[in-house]
């Protein structure tokens, strides 16, 4: 970020809101409109406080607040960074992966298991199993360039994935190539309080708010190969979808 770059964030002042939310704000909004890439690191306050004539206090709280938003990261002994961030639309179907190099992230996963197991009464009753069935239970964290953005668990039949480690990186990638990938799904969204071992595998501290959403995938023939339960830190996803009001009758 050049000494040009930097000039456009001088607070204003003819505005009487505090110098660090005026800043947090014009150095949120560049963020948030991708003119700075994921990574990249930030000026130092030492750089920020010098070129934009503020105090060094106030380019710290401006940094707290990006952080605490989420839209950046600070990396002990190097600096400030550009954190990743997904905006996903509910309106397309699309698998993490697809939403990731669709806004030039570079996906990843841990995977953490991939086994047959027997299936549970919740996914027997989503996926329209019979009593005994087993299913292909893929466990995993999601990562945008690097960095944990989600822990999630899908299962899926054993007809369909007769052997899990073959699936690789993308889950419906691999559908798609075997014929079975999803056109249509079912999502629910609710905000809970991380558990300890969910704190743990996602990086944050226990009972922080994260989104947890469940996913039913369907096939053409309405038949349902796909349960998703997945995690997703709430300062790395938002999600949003778009209304349209129908025209007032007379």
């Amino acid at each position: 970020m050049n000494r040009d770059a930097i000039a456009e964030f001088k607070p204003d002042a003819h505005d009487a809101s505090p110098l660090y939310l005026q800043l947090a704000r014009k150095l949120g909004r560049a963020v948030r409109d991708g003119r700075y890439q994921v990574n990249q690191a930030l000026p130092s306050e030492r750089s920020l406080s010098s070129q934009l004539a503020v105090s060094r206090v106030t380019a710290r709280k401006a940094i707290d607040q990006l952080v605490e938003e989420g839209l950046i990261q600070r990396r002990r002994g190097s600096g400030n960074y550009i954190a990743p961030r997904l905006e996903q639309p509910l309106s397309r179907l699309s698998s993490f992966s697809e939403e990731l190099q669709r806004r030039g992230y570079t996906p990843g996963s841990r995977w953490l298991k991939r086994a047959i197991v027997a299936a549970t009464a919740e996914e027997r009753q989503c996926l329209g199993l019979a009593r005994k069935a087993r299913v292909a239970h893929l466990e995993r964290l999601r990562l945008a360039n690097g960095v944990v953005m989600a822990y999630e668990v899908s299962a899926l039949p054993q007809s369909v994935i007769p052997d899990p480690r073959v699936v690789k990186t993308s889950l419906y990638r691999h559908l798609e190539r075997i014929g079975h990938a999803p056109v249509r799904a079912q999502q629910h969204f609710q905000a809970v309080n991380a558990p300890d071992w969910l704190a743990v595998q996602l990086g944050v501290p226990a009972d922080q708010a994260v989104l947890f959403i469940t996913r039913i995938g369907y096939v053409e023939a309405g038949q349902a190969v796909e349960l998703t339960h997945s995690y997703c830190r709430n300062d790395y996803y938002d999600f949003v979808v778009e209304l349209q009001r129908e025209a007032a009758t007379s």
